[in-house]
């Protein structure tokens, strides 16, 4: 443990209000940040200011960020976090599957940390982290989108690594594999158990499990760690 208590920081959340994105946003605050998040419909947790805004809208972003600083500061740590699926096997998937998927997964968390780079060269000081996913390095039949869209994110904070490093900034990339939400409890028993069997810890996530993880790499505490994937995921993609 450190000696001191943690700095406040300002922290942006894309992607803050439902699912791994709210559970971070929670983490966060519970941590004593002062949090936004980013949502194109719906609120944040309480304790959050939500900003409206798309990844895969420029200038809604720039607006988004815009209004953070005039109300809490210049972002800290930001969290990219927003992503959509559109599952298809390749045969049947379109042009518009693919390009949609990487505009908001790939492409919005290029938009996102361009803007937040701007602050974090001024301080001197920047937590970046990616929201990927276990498929990024596993794969996935049926999300060829999706996988390339995850695995990108590496490239990217590896990336971002070598250009910001020496400004006290960090990239990370933190891979979930699977979580308990809505959308895992909405699955078939037997789905559910022929995923279970392939997780050396024979169960899934809590949203809770990814959020610490990301609020660790967030802190002072992971100051020379960068260009890291730390997976969160049971031991399902080991070796990746």
């Amino acid at each position: 443990m450190s000696s001191t208590a943690p700095e406040s920081r300002v922290v942006l959340v894309t992607g803050g209000n439902r699912g791994i994105g709210r559970a971070i946003a929670e983490e966060f605050v519970a941590q004593g940040h002062q949090v936004a998040v980013t949502a194109r419909s719906g609120t944040g947790p309480e304790g959050t200011l939500t900003v409206v805004a798309d990844v895969t809208d420029a200038a809604s972003i720039d607006a988004a960020f815009t209004e953070i600083e005039s109300k809490l500061g210049p972002v800290e740590v930001v969290v990219a976090n927003a992503g959509i699926t559109r599952d298809m096997l390749l045969m049947r998937m379109s042009d518009d599957d693919f390009t949609q998927v990487i505009d908001t997964n790939l492409s919005g968390a290029f938009r996102v940390v361009k803007r937040a780079s701007k602050g974090m060269m001024k301080a001197r000081f920047g937590r970046i982290i990616l929201v990927s996913s276990v498929v990024g390095l596993l794969g996935s039949a049926g999300q060829v989108n999706y996988s390339a869209s995850k695995s990108g994110l590496i490239g990217l904070a590896r990336s971002l690594t070598r250009e910001l490093g020496s400004r006290g900034i960090t990239a990370n990339v933190v891979a979930p594999g699977f979580i308990e939400t809505d959308m895992t409890a909405a699955l078939p028993t037997e789905q559910q158990d022929a995923y279970l069997k392939q997780i050396p810890a024979s169960r899934f996530a809590q949203p809770q499990e990814v959020a610490k993880a990301i609020a660790w790499l967030a802190s002072d505490d992971a100051a020379y760690i960068s260009g890291a994937v730390i997976p969160v995921d049971g031991g399902l993609g080991m070796g990746h």
